[in-house]
């Protein structure tokens, strides 16, 4: 089969590896139909994520047909013929994890969990395409995939919305959607978002769905930016003005009572000598993020305001402002997102027309192409906000 893989550093290669096969007997087989570049795939592409090997079949978002099925599959939640979403956290449904619906925190499914342990402290499920640190699983930009614990994971989708409308529920949609449902969003709440990539987006929509007062999206692409105005957000353009200036101004001096990062390690600073001073410390590896919007969002939240982390973290940060986070009673909420606690209910969402996923995508490609996906979305050409890649 074709496969989009990780061939070192800055590349990925569409390769012809070997079908994957059933090897336990709670697998499935899927053929996969669409499949989407996420976000936190460029920090594989970028180095910045341990534990990638040469021909690692990369991609987390992935939706397709059940073809195959393991004996031990209940055929009451899965068969042959079955059209699915695959969430990006493998999960055993069993464990004290899973049990809480801390999915992403599964105690079974990662079989490289000493390696995340010394990473983390206590290991973390296995993920499809995200290095071996998450358990080596072959990724879904693939004509194929091979899903582990299949009676768990998998979303039906019985009705005749299209992959585009219920792709995203394999990741960014309940991502976005669990990092404003962590805010605890009152009527009367203004939230600001760091980001307005894929993740953010949905972040504002939820926080529009769950009923914000007003939400403020903060970036530095004109494009992105756009699109969340065109969806009912404030723009704020970091490059522009100074971030937490223009928030007091919003807010009447307060500040934003909720903050959500949806930047993660990579982020940029609209001062050149700042961002400056976290590249090279990221580059020369004394420190593995470049924290800045994680420390914006802590410093421009409100006292008493609650701060949420979607935004991928993997390792260390230096200057962490503890002392406002501590002194200032904020809340500080975060996590991978436990997926398959959200796909049900907000595809119900999608079904009443409360959130239009589709209105993220820009450009669509075939597998084959997925090197100049990669090339769009990494350097932003061509407005790229999102890639759906079709095997």
């Amino acid at each position: 089969m074709k496969a989009n893989t990780w061939a070192g550093r800055n590349k990925v290669e569409v390769r012809d590896v070997p079908d994957p096969k059933i090897l336990n007997d709670r697998d499935a087989i899927v053929r996969i139909t669409s499949t989407a570049i996420c976000g936190s795939d460029l920090h594989l592409v970028d180095g910045y994520v341990p534990t990638m090997q040469d021909g690692d079949i990369l991609g987390h978002e992935f939706m397709g047909e059940v073809i195959e099925v393991g004996r031990g599959v209940d055929p009451g939640r899965l068969r042959v013929g079955d059209r699915v979403v695959v969430p990006f956290p493998i999960s055993c449904g069993a464990c004290g994890a899973c049990s809480a619906e801390l999915y992403s925190c599964c105690e079974n499914s990662n079989p490289n969990a000493g390696i995340a342990e010394k990473m983390f402290g206590h290991p973390v499920a296995g993920i499809f395409g995200y290095s071996h640190l998450t358990g080596g699983f072959a990724g879904g930009q693939a004509q194929y995939a091979r899903v582990p614990f299949a009676d768990v994971g998998p979303l039906k989708i019985e009705s005749d919305l299209t992959d585009e409308q219920v792709l995203f529920l394999s990741d960014i949609l309940p991502t976005g959607y669990m990092g404003a449902e962590m805010c605890d969003i009152q009527s009367s709440d203004v939230v600001a978002v760091w980001g307005a990539g894929p993740v953010g987006q949905f972040a504002m929509d939820s926080a529009r769905v769950l009923g914000a007062a007003k939400v403020i999206a903060i970036d530095k692409e004109p494009y992105r930016l756009r699109m969340a105005e065109r969806a009912g957000h404030t723009p704020v353009n970091f490059e522009e003005v100074d971030v937490r200036s223009r928030l007091l101004e919003l807010t009447g001096g307060r500040g934003p009572d909720k903050c959500i990062d949806a930047v993660g390690l990579e982020a940029t600073h609209g001062s050149a000598h700042i961002a400056a001073y976290d590249r090279v410390k990221q580059a020369v590896r004394s420190e593995t993020e470049r924290p800045h919007a994680l420390r914006q969002a802590i410093l421009s939240c409100r006292s008493g305001g609650v701060v949420s982390v979607i935004g991928v973290y993997g390792g260390l940060l230096d200057k962490f402002p503890a002392g406002a986070w501590m002194n200032r009673s904020l809340t500080l909420r975060t996590g991978q997102c436990h997926v398959q606690r959200y796909m049900k209910p907000l595809l119900e969402r999608i079904e009443r027309g409360e959130i239009d996923p589709t209105r993220i995508i820009t450009h669509t490609l075939a597998l084959d192409e997925a090197e100049r996906g990669f090339e769009l979305f990494k350097n932003k050409q061509d407005d790229c906000e999102k890639v759906v890649l079709k095997p």
